[in-house]
């Protein structure tokens, strides 16, 4: 079975699993080795991209070509200029050692890393690229989204933070670099792809109905990531921060049982991340909105033709939970049984948010996350028994 599994390097006794499925009733790929921290890589638009050649006499010296030396120049340079807002986390719990990344976030001395990584620690410490080594205090932790926020007292001259930039901007393709700890090798760099935006992975917080709740707004991509980068920025071309990367998805293990890169990897959107940590800065936590649905990434041909749907997109609700703002709003799941088991139709599909397509429940998640708050209204595009309809919904506070 392929696993999700978190970017942190446990370095004496493994314990922490983390469970990557998707939080509506979406099963996905779970984790049960040390978690280790991924490294997503993306490129800003404003650099230019290689064209294929137009035929085969086409050579590398062609104009439209990337010079390569301009390639190689502008990274050297962002890596020079970022490096040193990159921070590498050591820490300690009940269960041993463990390591992890993480970036400067501002003057004040904030540092931005995943939940996962300083989960239940005992004692923190925070390494700097310049060699300056600092003890951390845990501030800030969302479990949902997988971030926490550090506190460091340090002067001034080692904080270089770093900034984020709008991750609704990236275009599949877009070159990316991750830099981070893996395996305890401060300050690496990687480089990548964007591969896929609106990815979905399960969080930490429990539904009282079992499962987890899901994570929305994650960017996969195919850079390397390994224990260790967890917390760690991915960054477009200009050197801004575009997400943080978590999990990555793999079938392989070293040679003492830690997961390894297979190019599937997964980071928090920098859009989420500029949301949730002013919150967690200044309350220490941060409430997620709530619907009260079960759907999963998406359904195939014959699952949508067992169900009586037409629509080829949409998010379709599998079951509403009692006394939710969905229940409320008057959403309906499936209740009849179809020819696959397990599978029940006419539930209600879900088109479009606000106006926004939604071609799958990961377009319906990001745009709920990275956007609204509980107390929030949306409207909802539905297909219900061949017709389309509007609901209104408020949304609540994830339980």
């Amino acid at each position: 079975m392929k696993k999700i599994v978190p970017f942190l390097v446990v370095t004496l006794m493994i314990i922490s699993t983390l469970a990557c499925s998707f939080s509506a009733s979406f099963p996905f790929a779970s984790s049960s080795q040390e978690p280790t921290p991924l490294l997503v890589e993306e490129v800003p638009t404003s650099i230019p991209l290689d064209t294929p050649p137009q035929n085969q006499n086409t050579t590398l010296m062609e104009p439209q070509l990337l010079d390569l030396q301009e390639r190689e120049n502008l990274l050297i340079s962002l890596y020079e200029r970022v490096n040193p807002g990159v921070v590498s986390i050591q820490t300690l719990s009940q269960t041993g050692g463990g390591l992890g990344s993480g970036f400067v976030y501002d003057k004040e001395g904030h540092v931005i890393t995943n939940f996962h990584v300083v989960e239940d620690v005992t004692e923190l410490e925070v390494d700097f690229s310049s060699g300056y080594k600092a003890r951390g205090t845990v501030i800030g932790k969302d479990i949902d989204s997988d971030l926490a926020v550090i506190k460091v007292d340090v002067p001034e001259e080692y904080l270089f933070p770093l900034s984020l930039t709008n991750s609704d901007s990236l275009k599949i393709g877009q070159t990316v670099v991750a830099i981070g700890n893996p395996f305890n090798l401060s300050g690496t760099m990687t480089l990548g792809i964007v591969s896929a935006k609106g990815r979905t992975l399960s969080s930490f917080r429990e539904a009282n109905t079992g499962g987890f709740f899901s994570a929305g707004d994650l960017i996969q991509t195919d850079a390397a990531i390994n224990p260790g980068n967890s917390g760690g920025p991915l960054l477009n071309l200009n050197g801004e921060v575009v997400g943080i990367n978590r999990a990555i998805r793999t079938e392989q293990t070293n040679e003492t049982g830690e997961p390894v890169n297979s190019g599937i990897g997964f980071a928090i959107s920098s859009n989420i991340v500029s949301r949730v940590v002013p919150f967690l800065i200044k309350d220490g936590f941060y409430d997620y909105p709530y619907v009260g649905i079960t759907s999963q990434e998406d359904l195939t041909l014959i699952e949508r033709e067992a169900l009586g749907i037409q629509q080829m997109t949409g998010a379709y609700v599998f079951s509403v939970t009692e006394n939710s703002p969905a229940s409320a709003a008057g959403l309906i799941g499936g209740s009849t049984v179809s020819r696959i088991s397990g599978l029940l139709a006419g539930g209600d599909l879900i088109i479009a948010v606000d106006d926004r397509p939604v071609r799958l429940f990961g377009d319906f998640l990001s745009y709920i996350m990275a956007n609204k708050s509980p107390g929030d209204e949306i409207i909802m595009t539905i297909i219900r028994e061949g017709e389309e309809k509007e609901v209104s919904l408020i949304l609540g506070k994830r339980p």
